[in-house]
């Protein structure tokens, strides 16, 4: 008597085999695909594409930080001990400027009172936010500022009546050459020039600056500065920052404020990054959105194809094979709604920064995160309808159809 053949162990799935298996699946259905994968795309594109513009943001800053310099200090008048508004001395920026460390120092002083318009047919009440500024002759070597068009004012045009406009006040005056004529203060000046922008000196911008002794014989000035510039170098501005104060008041020191302009922008790298955790909490919503969605689509397919999987099982097919072939399908969507979120995410980042003319700094971790985080998500979306596929016997899913 012959003894009984054991039956063939089961063949394993390659890893190749599984994904041709899954990749099959998807082209059976590829509008459905698309659609489940459209979901994936649009949670793993919105997270890729914040986190790219806040890295090139975030190069663009510490790159202008880094051009800038952090040796920049401002000194402005706080108030006394009675709550009333304190005063520099006129001298304040040559005794700045005998501080150890302090490579130049220059000021400004606001005249009270003065507005700022195009013409005099303009009410005095609509000032634009713009302010008339007496300026020393050094402000702009101290701001490391350049001119836009024209020149800055010199020992021959600062006692005479002509300004130099920041970049927003000439913005809002509508002038854009040297040569108009403004009126300030109930008189008219001409425009000698335009700044370019000052990331440190914000207030500059929205100014019409004047000469020194052209502010004094005209328009009322008291000669004395609403704000010193220093300009120091970046490993000696703690000292000098100490020593700031007690040198323009020794008196009362403490009625002197002192600050340091770069620190703004700084304090926006810590702003920016905590909108961006709001905004990639946003795009996982939708990135968990889009894995509800894979997840329907694979239970949806199960049913559909519970003949193919009762077919398989009666050739041979083991249980664990049909769990990792679904697995593997749900997996494979999601891993291709990631790779065409990534290139959209990638797209809009590039298209923002060249746009803004920041520098190009792609995210590296984000892009490679976007892609495990995709295939993650597949894989949990994946779980049940693969093991639901994996329970149907041969007879229960060929007897359903």
């Amino acid at each position: 008597m012959n003894a009984p053949v054991p039956a063939p162990d089961p063949v394993r799935l390659n890893p190749a085999d599984l994904v041709r298996i899954g990749l099959g699946g998807l082209r059976g259905r590829p509008l459905r695909a698309l659609l489940s994968a459209l979901g994936i795309a649009i949670g793993i594109s919105a997270m890729v594409s914040v986190v790219g513009i806040s890295t090139a943001s975030r190069a663009e800053l510490l790159d202008q930080i880094s051009r800038l310099g952090t040796g920049m200090l401002t000194a402005r008048p706080g108030q006394n001990l009675f709550g009333d508004p304190a005063r520099l001395p006129a001298e304040a920026p040559g005794m700045v400027a005998r501080v150890p460390g302090v490579r130049s120092a220059s000021a400004v002083g606001t005249v009270p009172g003065a507005t700022v318009r195009r013409t005099d047919l303009i009410p005095p009440t609509d000032t634009g936010g713009l302010a008339v500024s007496a300026a020393r002759l050094d402000l702009l070597r101290t701001l490391d500022g350049r001119v836009a068009a024209g020149g800055f004012l010199t020992s021959a045009t600062a006692g005479h009546p002509t300004t130099v406009l920041g970049s927003v006040a000439a913005e809002r005056l509508g002038v854009d050459r040297p040569g108009d004529q403004v009126y300030l203060a109930d008189r008219w000046f001409t425009v000698t020039g335009i700044l370019a922008p000052l990331p440190l000196a914000p207030e500059i911008s929205r100014s019409a600056l004047v000469g020194w002794p052209v502010a004094e014989r005209l328009l009322g000035f008291d000669g004395r500065p609403t704000t010193v510039y220093v300009r120091s170098s970046d490993d000696a501005v703690t000292s000098v920052w100490d020593l700031l104060a007690p040198t323009i008041n020794p008196e009362a020191p403490q009625d002197v404020q002192v600050t340091r302009p770069s620190d703004a922008l700084t304090a926006q790298l810590a702003a920016r990054s905590a909108f961006n955790g709001l905004f990639i909490g946003l795009g996982a919503v939708a990135l968990l959105v889009g894995g509800v969605g894979v997840a329907n689509t694979m239970v949806i397919s199960v049913l559909e194809r519970r003949r193919e999987i009762g077919l398989r099982r009666a050739l041979g097919a083991h249980r664990r094979q049909i769990r990792a072939q679904f697995l593997t399908e749900s997996i494979a969507l999601a891993a291709l709604g990631g790779l065409g979120g990534i290139l959209l995410g990638l797209l809009i980042t590039i298209g923002y920064a060249t746009l803004r003319g920041w520098p190009l700094a792609l995210p590296g971790t984000a892009l490679a995160g976007g892609v495990l985080a995709a295939a993650a998500i597949g894989a949990l979306a994946g779980l049940y309808p693969a093991h639901r596929a994996a329970r149907l016997t041969p007879t229960e899913a060929l007897r359903a159809t």
